[in-house]
């Protein structure tokens, strides 16, 4: 048992009904076993730690969507590692490994507390397909589970899908949808703070348009809806949501830097990593931007979306013991 997994998780994870923490997990390996599945086969060649060990360890690394710049300071880490605890076989490195990418993914595991202000306004933004009005389907979920009553704000006005698929999710979770056939973003959101407040709703997830960093004039836009947000109500929004597709590789850290720099973003999700997702991007936005990741996705049932703990994570990423 690696030592690291003997020490008190950092954050509880939420139990459903439907799926306890076993399975989860087991869909999260799932998930990642494309980057596990080479590490394993690395660490269990035997043989010595030596250059080669480090050369074909940092190309997994890379093509894991790590990073160069990342992989460069986690392998200096992890030969610090190697050395203060004078570990000399192949076969030692998973668990050095372990420790170090704890290490650097430790501080972006910060749960998302709701109940500070009432209502608590989030949210949304990212860029298109990235799976934002799925997000908010679950996350209207995860926030009743705790006992929370929701409000979804169909603040999507470009897409008229967008508008019928936060419907259907409203109706799957019996939490009520304030939207417009027509108008702004930041009129719907403005209209929906106002309802919440009426109705003494605890959270409002609010959906907005996906959108490329590159489009200057809809990241405007979006800067707008904010400030209606901070009028309607002061302070809010309190939480800012960059949904993101672990399929984008670097890309998603591009937006992280981009969509940071113009909405100051305060939480991360990660979605579909279920599918062929790497994983390394989170060590890479830990490293170059680290912003805290709220949750991750493994596939688009109710109770897919989990609070991020880092021990889980890396534990898929490196199919170690449960």
């Amino acid at each position: 048992m690696f030592s690291f997994l003997k020490k008190k998780k950092s954050e509880p994870k939420l139990e459903t009904p439907t799926e306890g923490t076993s399975s989860w997990l087991s869909r999260l390996k799932s998930g990642l076993v494309r980057t596990s599945s080479q590490l394993t086969d690395l660490f269990s060649r035997g043989g010595k730690i030596d250059d080669e060990l480090y050369e074909e360890l940092e190309t997994i690394l890379i093509t894991a969507d790590v990073g160069m710049d990342a992989t460069n300071a986690l392998l200096a880490d992890l030969r610090r590692y190697v050395k203060l605890h004078k570990l000399h076989e192949a076969g030692q490195m998973k668990e050095a490994l372990a420790e170090c990418l704890l290490k650097l993914l430790s501080p972006l595991a910060q749960p998302l507390h709701a109940n500070t202000h009432q209502p608590f306004v989030i949210m949304m933004t990212g860029v298109n397909g990235a799976g934002k009005t799925t997000s908010i389907g679950k996350l209207a979920k995860y926030f009743q589970s705790q006992g929370l009553s929701v409000l979804l704000a169909a603040g999507d006005t470009f897409r008229a899908a967008a508008r019928e698929q936060l419907m259907t999710w409203g109706e799957r979770n019996n939490v009520t949808v304030i939207a417009q056939q027509s108008g702004d973003a930041a009129a719907v959101i403005y209209d929906a703070i106002q309802a919440a407040q009426a109705r003494k709703i605890d959270v409002v997830l609010a959906d907005t348009a996906g959108r490329l960093a590159t489009q200057a004039h809809l990241m405007e836009e979006i800067k707008k809806v904010k400030r209606v947000i901070g009028k309607v109500l002061p302070d809010a929004p309190h939480e800012v949501l960059l949904v993101l597709d672990a399929n984008t590789g670097q890309n998603a850290l591009s937006q992280v830097k981009a969509f940071d720099a113009a909405l100051g973003v305060t939480g991360l999700i990660l979605t579909k990593l279920d599918g062929t997702a790497k994983g390394g991007v989170i060590a890479a936005i830990a490293h170059a931007h680290p912003i805290p990741v709220r949750f991750i996705g493994v596939g688009e049932g109710l109770d897919d979306l989990r609070p991020f703990v880092a021990e889980d994570f890396i534990s898929a990423l490196l199919d170690l013991p449960d």
